[in-house]
Parts: C-alpha cells; sequence; structure tokens
C-alpha cells in the first residue's frame, strides 16, 4: 500500500479514510442480509406452517361482506384499521390497477411482493363454509332482493305459520333469516321433510320486492339466450322465472329450476351483471407483519460458521478493491498537490491520464495553470505599456524644463502650451487607469437618471466639434427623438466620447465620422461611424484589450493611450450593455453600442 503523503496524518489520509468506509460498509451490508434472510425465512416457515391462515381467512370473509353489501370501497379504511387491531395484521386492499384503495401501515412503506387473495364477491363464497372459499356469488350480495320491512315481516308470517303447521303433523323445525332478509324454515330434511298439508307454496312464492328483480334478472337472461344460436328457439317458449320455474333455497340466492347447462351458464351471467352495481369492484387483499415478530430461529454451528466465512470473503474483496481503486484516486491528486506546490514562476502542469473525475480535475488545473500564465504575461505587458506610456510626456516635460533652466530656451507661451499639453495627456492616462483600476476592483459607482438619447450625442458632438474642424473632419449626427437611457450621463458621455476620439484619431482630412442614434425593440442602439483605413479582420478581436495597437505608430503620432476602447467596454457592460466593432480595411470602422431603453418619463403612460 502506498504510505500517505508527507505531512498527512493515517487518520486523515483519503485512502485510509476509503478503506475504513469500505470495510463499515461490507460489514453492515454482510450482517443486514443476513439478518433480513433469518427473518424472511422464519416468516415464511411460520406462514407455511398455517400458523396466520385462520386469521387470514377470517379477514378475507368480513373484507368480503363488506364488498358485498357496499356499492364501493368508501368507509373501509375504518373496517381495515379495527381488523389490523384486532388480527395483529397489516392489511391492504388495492384495486385491479394496482391504485391504493386502504392500508392498515403507515403512507411509504411497500406492499408485500404478492397478493394474498383477491375479493371478489360475485365470484367467491367465503360465507357459506367459514375458513372456505368456494366457487360462486356469495349470499351476501343480496342487491335488489333486499327485502323492505313490511315484505319481511309478511315473509316472516308465512313462516311462522307453516312451522306450527308442521309442529301439529309432528315435524320440526327452526326459523332463520338469509341475507336478504327473507325468514326461511331449517329443516333436516328440507323441502321433502315438510308435511303435504302444509306445503302450501306461499312461503316460497317470490315478493313483489323479488318479483321485480326476476323481471330485470329475467330480462338479461334471454338477452344472453340470444346470442346463443342454438337457444333462440328458447325465447317465448320458456320465459326462465315463469311461475313454476323459480327457486329460492335458504342462502337466498335465486336459481334456475331445470334446464341445461347452456341455459343455466348465461342464468349465471345475467345474475351477476345484476348484482354487479350493488357490490364494491375487484380488490386484491395483501396481507402481512403488523410489526416485526421475533426471529425464533437459531443458527447451528455449520450455518454461523458459513455466515462468518462469507462475511471475511466479502470483507477481503471489499478491502482488495478499495484498495487498488484508492490508489488509483490517490495518486492523480498527489501529482495535482506536487504541482501545486511548484514555484508560480514555473507554472507546472499535470499529466491527464484519465477521464473520470481525477482527470477532469487535472485538465481544469492545467487550464487555470494556462490563464494564470498567460495572466502573468498580460500583466508584464501591462506595466511595460504603463511605463511607457508614462514616459513619453515625463520625458518631454523635464526636457522643456532642463533646457528652460539652463537658459537655452525662453519659456515663451508656445513652451508653456506645450508643456501644458503633455500634461494634459499625462493626466488623462491617469484618469483611465484609474477608472480601470475602480472597475477591476469592483468599486465603480454608476449614478444612473434618466438619460435623453438625443441630448447625451449632441453634448458628445459639442465637445469634439472643435477638434473636427480642425482636422478638417465633418461630425455629423443621426438621431431618433424620444429615446431614453437609464444611465449614469457622466459615464456615458465619456464612452461615447471615446469611441468619437478614437473615429477622429483614425480619419483622414476630408473625412466624415457620423454618430447615430436608434431603437431597435427594448434596446437603443448608439452608433459611431467613420470613413477612415478600417481595422484589419485579425485585429478585430483585439480593439477592445488595453493598450492593444494595431499600428504603433500612427497611435503614437495621433496621441492614443490604448485605454480609451477599453475604457468603453468596462462601462458599457457595467450599464447592461454591450459593444461590439465592424470593419472592412479601406472602408472604415464601425462601433456599435446598445444599451437597455427606458420609457419616456414624460409619456402620460408613466
Amino acid at each position: 500500500m502506498t504510505p500517505p503523503s508527507p505531512g498527512i496524518p493515517w487518520r486523515k489520509s483519503l485512502l485510509v479514510r476509503l478503506l475504513l468506509t469500505s470495510v463499515a460498509i461490507a460489514v453492515l451490508s454482510v450482517g443486514a442480509t443476513a439478518w433480513l434472510a433469518v427473518q424472511i425465512t422464519t416468516r415464511a416457515v411460520q406462514e407455511e406452517r398455517g400458523q396466520v391462515l385462520s386469521d387470514d381467512s377470517t379477514i378475507l370473509r368480513k373484507l368480503s361482506g363488506f364488498a358485498a353489501t357496499h356499492a364501493d370501497w368508501t368507509g373501509v379504511q375504518s373496517t381495515v384499521r379495527t381488523l389490523s387491531r384486532t388480527m395483529d395484521r397489516r392489511i391492504a386492499l388495492t384495486s385491479a390497477n394496482g391504485r391504493p384503495i386502504a392500508d392498515s401501515a403507515a403512507p411509504g412503506i411497500a406492499l408485500p411482493v404478492r397478493a394474498s387473495a383477491a375479493v371478489d364477491p360475485l365470484s367467491t363464497d367465503t360465507y357459506t363454509e367459514p375458513g372456505a372459499q368456494l366457487v360462486g356469488i356469495d349470499p351476501r350480495v343480496v342487491g335488489p332482493y333486499l327485502l323492505p320491512r313490511a315484505e319481511r315481516e309478511q315473509v316472516k308470517a308465512l313462516a311462522e305459520k307453516r312451522l306450527a303447521c308442521m309442529r301439529r303433523y309432528g315435524s320440526n323445525g327452526s326459523i332463520g333469516r338469509v341475507p336478504g332478509g327473507r325468514t326461511v324454515i331449517i329443516t333436516d330434511g328440507g323441502e321433502a321433510s315438510v308435511p303435504t298439508q302444509c306445503a302450501d307454496g306461499a312461503l316460497n312464492t317470490p315478493t313483489l320486492t323479488e318479483k321485480r328483480a326476476l323481471f330485470v334478472l329475467s330480462a338479461l337472461t334471454e338477452a344472453c339466450l340470444d346470442r346463443e344460436p342454438k337457444h333462440a328457439t328458447l325465447k317465448g317458449k320458456a320465459v326462465p322465472f315463469a311461475p313454476g320455474r323459480v327457486s329460492i333455497p335458504a342462502h337466498g340466492n335465486v336459481r334456475w329450476v331445470g334446464g341445461n347447462q347452456q341455459t343455466q351458464s348465461c342464468v349465471d351471467s345475467a345474475t351477476r351483471k345484476q348484482l354487479d352495481p350493488y357490490v364494491a369492484p375487484r380488490a386484491s387483499l395483501y396481507l402481512g407483519n403488523l410489526r416485526q415478530q421475533p426471529a425464533g430461529f437459531d443458527l447451528s454451528p455449520a450455518n454461523k460458521a458459513k455466515i462468518f466465512g462469507v462475511t471475511g470473503l466479502v470483507l477481503a474483496i471489499t478491502v482488495a478493491m478499495t484498495t487498488v481503486v484508492a490508489i488509483r484516486l490517490v495518486r492523480p491528486l498527489r501529482a495535482l498537490t506536487a504541482a501545486a506546490q511548484q514555484p508560480p514562476q514555473q507554472h507546472a502542469r499535470v499529466a491527464v491520464t484519465t477521464k473520470d473525475e481525477t482527470g477532469y480535475l487535472a485538465a481544469a488545473f492545467n487550464d487555470l495553470t494556462a490563464r494564470r500564465e498567460q495572466m502573468e504575461s498580460q500583466r508584464k505587458a501591462m506595466v511595460s505599456d504603463i511605463a511607457h506610456e508614462l514616459r513619453t510626456p515625463l520625458t518631454n516635460i523635464r526636457g522643456w524644463l532642463e533646457v528652460t533652466r539652463d537658459g537655452l530656451l525662453d519659456p515663451d507661451p508656445g513652451l508653456i502650451a506645450s508643456l501644458h499639453d503633455e500634461a494634459l495627456l499625462l493626466q488623462h492616462i491617469i484618469d483611465d487607469l484609474q477608472d480601470l483600476a475602480a472597475v477591476d476592483a469592483g468599486t465603480l459607482r454608476l449614478h444612473r437618471e434618466p438619460v435623453g438619447v438625443d441630448e447625451l450625442v449632441a453634448q458628445v458632438v459639442s465637445a469634439h466639434s472643435t477638434r473636427a474642424e480642425a482636422s478638417g473632419i465633418r461630425l455629423l449626427t443621426r438621431t431618433d427623438p424620444g429615446l431614453w437611457l437609464d444611465a449614469d450621463p457622466v459615464r456615458m458621455r465619456q464612452a461615447l466620447g471615446n469611441l468619437v476620439a478614437n473615429a477622429l484619431r483614425h480619419t483622414p482630412t476630408d473625412g466624415t465620422v457620423t454618430v447615430i442614434a436608434q431603437p431597435a425593440g427594448d434596446l437603443a442602439v448608439l452608433t459611431v461611424e467613420d470613413t477612415g483605413d478600417g481595422i484589419a479582420p485579425e485585429d478585430l478581436p483585439h480593439v477592445f484589450e488595453r493598450f492593444w495597437r494595431a499600428e504603433k505608430s500612427r497611435s503614437r503620432r495621433t496621441g492614443g493611450s490604448g485605454l480609451g476602447l477599453s475604457i468603453v467596454r468596462q462601462f458599457v457592460e457595467a450599464h447592461g450593455g454591450t459593444v461590439t466593432a465592424d470593419s472592412e480595411p479601406g472602408t472604415g470602422a464601425v462601433f456599435t453600442v446598445r444599451l437597455p431603453r427606458r420609457p419616456d418619463p414624460d409619456s402620460p403612460s408613466q
């Protein structure tokens, strides 16, 4: 293993921390996996032995009863919670498409992998034989066959009359009530044990409510038979629920008496269709642990040896893989550290050997080094340029003063004017440098106020008109009225003035400099055009750089410091605008400033 870098304690080494983290994760993973395996295995064994089957059957029976007596699942949540507390089980219901209906567990807890049963009282009977699931309709689904109170009392009276008659003839039985509300007589021998004198048929005659429901069922059955070509002859000859063809057994379901298998199939299909609006939709029932149960599972010595062996193997593999990965990760970081510790003037770089995060970091470090080297070169060039710019006026002033001091020249007005011009040039360079320093330091303060563009252009042109006339250059303007800016008027005059001064310096006699101001959507566009020699395409990207000149001799002759255009860019960008330069050699140059407009402060809408 590669030792950590000198001066870094072992406990703070990235390699050591990666190893310790991997070991901790491996231990936790193996332990958690073993614990979960024991828990899952124990619970699976308990369920296979039937320790919870009885409770699950009761839960299914009660939820099927709820579905049989409700048209939807509204209100089932309270039933689910009550059953969950009673049976100490987690209970959850979902619709056929998986949408949650009710759950006794807290939100966010995942459902068991598989559903325990389907709750569908139209297909499964959990009522007739408790603990069993029979194929058929749950008797608790009564729907339109539910008798009102008056009819229940009527049927009850008929049942009591028949039971009294049976007892007079030596037969016995008891009275019961099916879910639909019909009272029935329960005997050991069924209908065959009823004495002939008592079998008047009144008790089994459908009531008015049942007749209405049977009429609908008959129509549904006939429609089903119509779809069966080989049974089409039955229509009109054997109405399914005509008198003598109906049986209402003790569990309350209506059955067709007689007929073949196809006919009974249509009866069953029609019955389910008739009862479907009265039952809750089919749902999936999920049953699980309400809370963690004791494992109740002891590991044998052999199983313990297997677990410890696998754990040791996982730890060994984890440590080996982490060591390899950590070394590959730490090596480029150490190379970066060594490069960063080199003297700044060496501009050390590192080799990019990978395409992962460390590779990107090494590439970013090299880019940073390249930018630092470029900035250092620019700094040196800037210092040299500043020294050169300041040396020229200072040398002139010193030379004239020394000549005057030695008595070789009288201080006439022309000499004083020349010295004054050199001092102004020196002051101008110092002011420009001060402005750029304020921008670089972030201390430039803008005093914004509404500024009319036409007035701004007029002031700048007026300030440079004398120089333009002296040079024989036409200085023209073309502005749109009502164009306003939210800007610092002093800084904007300085920026636009620098562009005009630059154009005048590079425009020959009889040339033209034009200042244009016009709107462009939400922007105010100020353009300074000249008819000078223009700028070469390779020089355009550099015109806004400090102390940059396309022609040193011409710039020195015309008196430019190389800072004016740089100041223009800084001031325009401080106002949220942009400045660009376009030119073709021999046709002049065009400088365009784009700034955000502001509404006319004198407009009635303001």
